[in-house]
Formats: C-alpha cells, structure tokens, sequence
C-alpha cells in the first residue's frame, strides 16, 4: 500500500477512535445531584442554594436537591460532601462561615478544607446587616455601643452558631468597637432571629436576605451594614465603618466539590454556573436577596479562597475565638 494511504488509512483509524471514546463518555447530568449545604432552612445559604437548584435544573433537566445540614458551622455538611463518591453528583455550597472554621475556630478536623475540596465556581458577597430589638433603646451604631459600654456583658447577641459567620461578624465588631457582649449559639440563624424579635436576645448579624424581610416588618431595627459601601437594597443604613474604623467584612457563596471529582465534570458545571448568574434572569433574582454578583471559574475561585483563608487564620488568632 502507497505511503500517502497508509497515511490516510491510520488518520481515518484515529479519528474513528477519538469518535468512538467521545461516544463512550456519558452526558453529565443523567441523574439528580445533591447541593449540600452547612446552613439550616431559611437562612443565606439556603436561599441561594434553592435558587441555583432551580436554574440548573431548568438548564439540564435534572433535578438538583438541596440537602440542608447545618452544624459546627459547616463542618458536619463538608464531612457529609467529602464522604460521598466524587463522581460530580454531590456539590457543596461553600461560604465564608466554613472557611472561618476551618482557620482554626475547630482545630481537629477529619479533612483539609484546601487539599480536600476542588473549587467549581464563585457566585457573589453579601453584606451582614447589624438588627437589634426594636425595644433596645439603640438608634444607631454608636448608641448600641455606649450603652454595652454602659452594662458590660449584660446585652445578648445571637448567631447561627459558633465559629460561624454571625458569631464572627459580631467578635469582629465587639473587638473593634471596644466592648463585651454575652453570645448566645443557635442551631441556625433563623432562631437566633425569632429569639431577637422576641427580646429574648437583643441583637443579631444576619445577611441581608435573611435580616431584610423582618427590618422591612419593623419586627427588627437595622443599624449598619457590615461592608465599607452601602447596600443597594438598603441605601439609608450606613456602614459600620463610619462609626468603628476599619471595621468591614462581608460573607460570600460558592460551589466546591470533593477531590477527585472528573475534570470535565468540573468544566461543565463551572460554566453553567458562571453562565447562570450572570445572565439577567437569574442574576436579577440573587441580587433581589442582596447578591453582588462575583461570577468566577475555578482559578478565580481557588484564588479567592487563597486570600480568606489568610485573612480569616489572622482574624482567629486575633480574636480567639475557639469551638473547644
């Protein structure tokens, strides 16, 4: 046989090859996929977590369930991800609060947080909204802060939890601001709100989407935001930093997956996310909940994670807020 048709023969042969692998592979999604999420029903993270379910499973037509598993601020849910079979099918929604956690708040962990868990894709910041009892005679930021000077560790303060986002947000500002104030843990945030419109405690951090429906109630009076700028869905509350310099933090969402979850796996989902929040019909509708929109693949994501895991394992040591 001619040189140039053994050639041709061999391409034709590759090629059938290449068709015939490309064939073998399955189409991802072929079955529902499970998002896990370290937060209680109700809250921040469970908010978005719906929401995203809804657009992938429009996109792919496949059911994308939303498994709630709050505890040890997210520890419980990343142990439950990391457990699962890596074959793309189970998701984690990844927030601030683990990476707060896994800094040092929980020092004996059964896996690393960086080694163990591949980024897919980074969604957006939320702001904290500062609320106190609307009987607290507390007007503002500087008020809440003469009169928990006035009554050391007499005022209660809530959270979703210790080691958590909330319980962080607030140790941030007490040190900052110079006082002491009694934190009371709950299983989820949306207890520690209940407890505060009832005046059990007097006041809470809670991110926006999750603070702003009992504000716009005057069940709970807002008295800043937690990021240096004001929130759009909330011009008129100022930023904590206008009254405690250098005080600014803010929480955020994303989606992680366990290691060794299939590279074009990763690929496909990465994009469909990015691709989703930032088209306007579903970007339209996390920022309604008082999303930025900070779409990103998963070198953007690993980069961010870089820099709040540094920031966050200076802010424990600092502030010595320990699970044990």
């Amino acid at each position: 046989m001619p040189a140039r048709k053994v050639s041709a023969a061999i391409a034709m042969f590759s090629l059938l090859l290449a068709v015939g692998a490309h064939a073998a592979q399955p189409v991802f999604p072929t079955k529902p996929i499970r998002l896990i999420t370290g937060s209680a029903p109700g809250s921040g993270p469970d908010i978005i977590a719906r929401l995203l379910a809804e657009h992938l499973a429009g996109a792919w037509g496949q059911q994308v369930i939303v498994d709630a598993r709050p505890g040890a601020a997210g520890i419980l849910s990343a142990e439950l991800a990391l457990r699962a079979n890596p074959d793309g099918y189970t998701w984690l929604l990844m927030t601030s609060q683990l990476v707060i956690a896994t800094s040092g708040v929980y020092p004996n962990l059964r896996f690393d947080p960086d080694r163990d868990i591949v980024s897919v894709a980074m969604i957006g910041l939320v702001p904290y909204i500062l609320v106190v009892n609307p009987k607290l005679p507390a007007n503002s930021v500087p008020e809440l802060i003469a009169l928990a000077k006035k009554s050391p560790g007499n005022l209660r303060h809530g959270s979703a939890g210790t080691g958590g986002g909330e319980h962080f947000t607030m140790e941030m500002f007490k040190r900052a601001a110079g006082i002491d104030m009694l934190h009371v843990p709950y299983k989820g945030i949306a207890q520690a709100m209940i407890d505060t419109v009832a005046n059990e405690i007097q006041s809470s951090f809670a991110v926006l989407p999750v603070a702003k429906p009992h504000v716009d109630a005057s069940r709970l009076r807002a008295l800043g935001v937690t990021t240096s700028k004001r929130a759009p869905l909330m011009p008129d509350l100022p930023p904590i930093i206008d009254f405690v310099p250098g005080y600014d933090t803010f929480g955020w969402y994303s989606v992680v997956a366990p290691k060794g979850t299939p590279e074009p796996v990763l690929a496909k989902a990465s994009a469909e996310v990015v691709k989703g929040i930032t088209q306007q019909s579903f970007g339209e509708r996390l920022k309604v909940h008082g999303i930025e929109i900070t779409a990103g693949g998963r070198k953007e994501l690993d980069a961010f994670r870089t820099i709040e895991r540094k920031r966050f394992t200076e802010l424990v040591k600092a502030t010595g807020v320990t699970a044990q």
